[in-house]
């Protein structure tokens, strides 16, 4: 146990660790992205000063070249406040981009760690406490969840209980043999499997049924839980 919360804290460190090294070298991309373009981008008075280079340069004076000095000042007012604008929506939209990337990120880890530890689960089976059965309540307790089953469902259950408690894995036919007190010869396969089906289907949860009752191929069905955890009433 000591082990497993040991391995699940540096599987959470790790993650973390990713988490930080990817958000940072977002940050980064994005930022040094956003410096080499606004740094490309002109200046926004860089046309009214190239105007107003030409007209010193060439010494214009007259009333004409004056207004036409207007009008060039004028254009080049609307220039400047067109690549501030520009300048503001570049910067809104590598805004959101960073927030959607480590957006995704986070879900991306998130993802791989549910699917590994779910893997986990599927490999070493279901983590349980207890498991209380009572056939006259027709009630199963696993750790703090509570499955009211029916009366074969129930039998059922009492049946793999009781094999657990002694080591064995029933095959379909041992398995109806043993609620209805015949030779598993006299017995079909068929039959187990459709009392292991309907059980999973009492259980109702999908992930908690088809891990709990396992189905070793060749051999048979049994619950993959520790049988000391097990107790009957």
């Amino acid at each position: 146990m000591q082990d497993k919360t040991i391995s699940a804290s540096n599987t959470l460190k790790a993650g973390n660790r990713v988490l930080g090294i990817g958000i940072a070298a977002i940050v980064l991309i994005l930022a040094l992205a956003a410096f080499f373009l606004f740094r490309a981008l002109p200046d926004a008075n860089a046309f009214n000063d190239r105007v107003e280079r030409i007209f010193v340069e060439n010494a214009l004076t007259g009333q004409a070249e004056i207004t036409l000095l207007e009008i060039l000042a004028q254009s080049g007012t609307a220039f400047s406040e067109t690549l501030t604008s520009y300048r503001i929506v570049i910067f809104v939209l590598l805004v959101v981009s960073t927030a959607l990337l480590i957006a995704t990120l986070g879900f991306i880890i998130t993802l791989l760690t549910l699917n590994k530890r779910v893997s986990e689960i599927d490999k070493q089976g279901i983590q349980v406490a207890s498991l209380l059965i009572s056939r006259d309540e027709r009630l199963v307790v696993l750790n703090d969840m509570e499955f009211k089953l029916t009366d074969a469902a129930i039998e059922t259950m009492s049946v793999l209980a009781e094999a657990r408690m002694d080591g064995d894995i029933l095959s379909g036919s041992e398995l109806e043999g043993m609620i209805q007190g015949r030779s598993a010869a006299d017995c079909d396969e068929a039959a187990g499997a459709t009392r292991i089906k309907r059980l999973r289907d009492s259980l109702g949860n999908q992930m908690v049924s088809e891990i709990l009752v396992k189905n070793i191929s060749r051999k048979g069905y049994v619950l993959s839980i520790d049988k000391d955890v097990i107790k009957m009433i």
